[in-house]
Order: structure tokens, then sequence, then C-alpha cells
């Protein structure tokens, strides 16, 4: 099964709990707090392995994530990070968000990329022990990461893309000029994925790709071809094989404009990108016929035309040796720049607003549930610390300037205070 695009789910680990702790030994007075910081989370990282080829492993395994890290404990002992989840893709593989912006693009082997960082680590109760603050009884959560799905979309790596109608001869051009051996039959759409192939011309190597027959309305999703012309954006040569024997009834000169124009309709760029026009099948009657009206044709718009016979391998060679001379005065393919990072998107840190069940005044937000969750609100320095966070980072303030006044009850995260300034 060649699959070439897939979703799955990703997640970061999350950082693990600071301890809380107090060392507590015979004959040890005042032994103090002892918590420690917990681990980081793992992180994602997306690394290109050229022994596969598709994405079909994750046909079937759609989730992904990193291990947690471990809570911090006593004798301020620090948690263990969290392992890394690296995920393997076959090179020329697009990391992409739901939205179709690129995030990573691994085109050679053993290349990495980090998508998602792990949370951090909680700081543990000794981190707050001071002077005046000798008995901490509170330790901060470990950072939380939310789960993020991606698009995984694979493009193939090829120097040279076959382009051209079903039945034109394109696999078997491909098994003349490489040691490929791809599926060839006398019906269109035997060829159901694309296919590589190396060729060598006096030591110069390169890859060429049988791209499956595009037809009329391909960049409009009819056919085969839209779900393999992104294979094609990789190349940097086009070798566009005719079938000028006109097989099926068709027009040579009709297929060649209509594979041109889907290939602009799908990418103005793709349309702009040099092409070798290959006249296929000369070894056939009709072949021979149609030829000298096909060359005439495309003399008239400046286009050299390559005439050659795939089956019996007559004019194959000469069209690699031409292939081969324009690619090595082209710049290598690059890869594709990031649009985005995968970060979490969390809105405002807090917000304020009346509740409309009881009328109190309520501060929620992301910023608020992690300073909640790592307050005791039983302990007189960890609901010190409490306050002056609030107050440190404008919350007083805000609720003042909301019309928030002394005797108020105000909700913060969940839990009733009365507001006294």
């Amino acid at each position: 099964m060649f699959v070439d695009r897939v979703q799955i789910e990703i997640k970061a680990g999350d950082g693990g709990a600071g301890g809380l702790s107090f060392r507590r030994e015979k004959y040890v007075a005042r032994g103090g707090p002892d918590g420690g910081d917990g681990g980081r989370g793992g992180d994602v990282i997306f690394e290109a392995d050229e022994s596969l080829r598709t994405l079909m492993d994750f046909h079937y395994r759609r989730k992904y994530a990193a291990q947690n890290g471990q809570p911090g404990s006593k004798n301020n002992r620090y948690g263990a990070d969290g392992q890394d989840c690296i995920i393997r893709v076959p090179p020329g593989t697009l990391v992409k968000t739901l939205d179709g912006q690129v995030v990573a693009d691994l085109m050679t082997h053993g290349q990495r990329t980090l998508v998602l960082k792990g949370g951090q680590g909680g700081y543990g109760n000794a981190h707050f022990a001071t002077p005046t603050r000798r008995t901490p009884a509170f330790a901060k959560p470990g950072g939380k990461c939310q789960p993020f799905t991606v698009v995984l979309e694979l493009k193939t790596l090829a120097d040279v893309g076959l382009v051209g109608f079903p039945n034109a001869g394109k696999s078997t051009f491909l098994a003349a000029a490489t040691r490929a051996n791809p599926k060839i039959a006398g019906y269109p759409f035997t060829t159901l994925h694309p296919n590589l192939g190396m060729a060598d011309i006096g030591g110069f190597s390169f890859a060429l790709a049988d791209i499956p027959g595009l037809i009329e309305g391909a960049s409009q999703g009819v056919g085969l071809g839209h779900d393999f012309l992104r294979h094609v954006e990789r190349t940097r040569l086009l070798l566009h094989i005719v079938d000028v024997a006109g097989q099926d009834g068709r027009d040579p000169i009709e297929d060649f404009d209509t594979i041109n124009r889907e290939l602009a309709q799908y990418s103005q760029e793709l349309a702009q990108r040099e092409q070798l026009v290959v006249a296929n099948k000369t070894d056939l009657p009709d072949g021979q016929a149609y030829l000298e009206l096909f060359v005439e044709e495309m003399q008239k718009r400046g286009i050299a035309v390559y005439p050659i016979s795939a089956a019996t391998g007559e004019g194959v060679r000469r069209v690699l040796e031409v292939c081969a001379e324009k690619l090595s005065k082209m710049p290598p393919q690059q890869p594709i720049r990031a649009e985005t990072t995968l970060i979490e998107q969390e809105g405002a840190p807090y917000e304020i607003f009346t509740s409309e069940e009881d009328g109190v005044v309520c501060v929620e937000g992301p910023m608020i549930d992690r300073l909640v969750s790592s307050v005791n609100m039983e302990d007189f320095d960890s609901f010190n610390y409490f306050q002056r966070v609030l107050r440190d980072k404008g919350i007083i303030q805000a609720l003042r300037d909301y019309g928030v006044a002394d005797g108020d009850t105000v909700e913060v995260g969940g839990i009733a205070f009365d507001f006294i300034e």
C-alpha cells in the first residue's frame, strides 16, 4: 500500500511536579525543605529515515506521545526527564498544520527537527526556601502540554519527473532508463503510485520518478493524478512523455496541451518548470506517421522534441544525456521553508468577568490555573506567595479597575475570596 498523506496526533511530555518534602532525621535539627524539582517532559522529534518509502506505518498508528517527566522527591532528588518521542518518516516528508502551514520539511537521511518541546519540570519546595520563609509548604506543578494534530505529506525526492497521459509509456521509459521494475501493462492506470529509479550517465547519477497518469481535470480531483501532483513539485526537470502513435484514438498535441494545462492549474510554478518533450512509441506505424506533424507543431512553439521508443530503448540514452547536462547546471533541491511552529495558543493569560449565575466577579485563565494548582491555601507562606503573584501580575489593579470594592466576593480559579485592599 502506498500512503503519502496522513493525519496524526502528537503530544510532548508533561513536566514532572516539584517535590513537597521536609528533611526529618534523628539528630538533625531544623532539617528544612528538601523537595527536588520535577523532570522535563520529553520532546517530539521527527527524523528522516531513508529505509522508509511511504507513510504506511502511520495508517495503522495515529497517536504519538513523548514520556512525561518524573516528579521531584525528598532529599533534593530531581525527577528524571521524560524520553523524547522520535518519529521516523521517509525523506521528502512535510509536517503541516491542519490549515496547511509548513512546520518542517525533512529531506535528507538522518535530518532531525524538533516539533514539540516538552513541559518544564516544576520547582520543589526547597527552591522556595528563603531566610524569612524557612518552611515553604508548597511546590510548583510541571508544565502541561496539549496534543496537536498534524498532517504528514510525502513529496517524492526525484530530480526528474515523468509526466504524461496514462499509457503514454512512462513506466516503460523508467524501466529502460534505470533498474527499476515498475508494473507495465497495456491499459490506463497500471501505475497506482510513484515509482523511483536511478539513472547513471558518465558517472552523473540522478533520480527519476514515474508520476501516475494525469488526465483532464486532475487538478480538480479527477482520476488518479490529483493524488500525486504533489510529487512533481520536488522535481527540478520534467520529462513530458507523449504517445505520438495516438493509441486509443488520442490526439498527441491535444494530450500535450491538456497535461500542461493541468500542471498550470495545480501550480503556476510547475507550469514554468523546464520540460523535455519526449515523443514515445515511434516504433509503431502510427507513431512514425504522426511524429512529423507533432514535431512540426512543437517547432512552431519553439520546443525541441526527442523521439524515442521506450519499448526498444531507441533514443532513451540521448534523453538521459540531455537530462544529465541540464541537471548539472541547475541548483540542488531546496527544502520548503517552515511557515509556523507548533506553539500552544492559550489566548490571554487571564480574563475578568461577572458570573451570570450569581453576579460574582471571576478571574480565570491558564495562568490562574497554574498559579492555583501550585499553592497550598492552608499554608501562610504559600498564601502570601499567591497574593504577591496576583499583585505583581497586575490582577489586583485590574480588579479595582473592573469596579470591585472592599468586601466584594471574588472567585480566582474557582476559589472564593473577600476582596480587601
